[in-house]
């Protein structure tokens, strides 16, 4: 299936993916393109938008996108439960949970932004790592 979300990819456009591909579909094919071209993408390709306004899979109710999946895919997993409350912390304002982690989330992807890297497969490639790791950091404290 595909998948398609705004280029230039930080916390949550890095997150979701990674949850999308671990807990939703393995085969998952991501598309990165202006904000403006998303919607007629997710039409012109049959894919599914994630993390733009007015989708399903979006900010919503002040929570995150990768909350959006979580709970539409129904992702009954008490370590993706605390991981998504971090996701949370490191991408939305107003934080709603306090987690710990959530700055240094933050700051990794802002780090990874300033490492130059222009591709955002490469940077799913080089960021996937410190998700699986967070995963396993928050299997271990649920």
């Amino acid at each position: 299936m595909k998948w398609v979300t705004r280029q230039n990819v930080k916390v949550d456009r890095v997150a979701c993916p990674w949850l999308i591909k671990k807990f939703v579909d393995p085969e998952a094919e991501f598309l990165f393109v202006p904000p403006d071209q998303v919607i007629p993408t997710a039409e012109r390709e049959d894919a599914t938008p994630f993390d733009v306004p007015d989708v399903e899979l979006g900010h919503h109710d002040g929570k995150c996108s990768f909350e959006a999946i979580v709970e539409k895919y129904t992702i009954d997993d008490p370590a993706i439960q605390l991981l998504a409350e971090i996701v949370h912390g490191a991408d939305v304002a107003a934080d709603l949970y306090g987690r710990p982690e959530a700055p240094g989330l933050k700051a990794i992807a802002e780090g990874f932004q300033q490492m130059g890297l222009t591709d955002d497969h490469a940077i799913l490639e080089q960021e996937f790592p410190v998700y699986d790791a967070l995963y396993v950091y928050c299997q271990a404290k649920s």
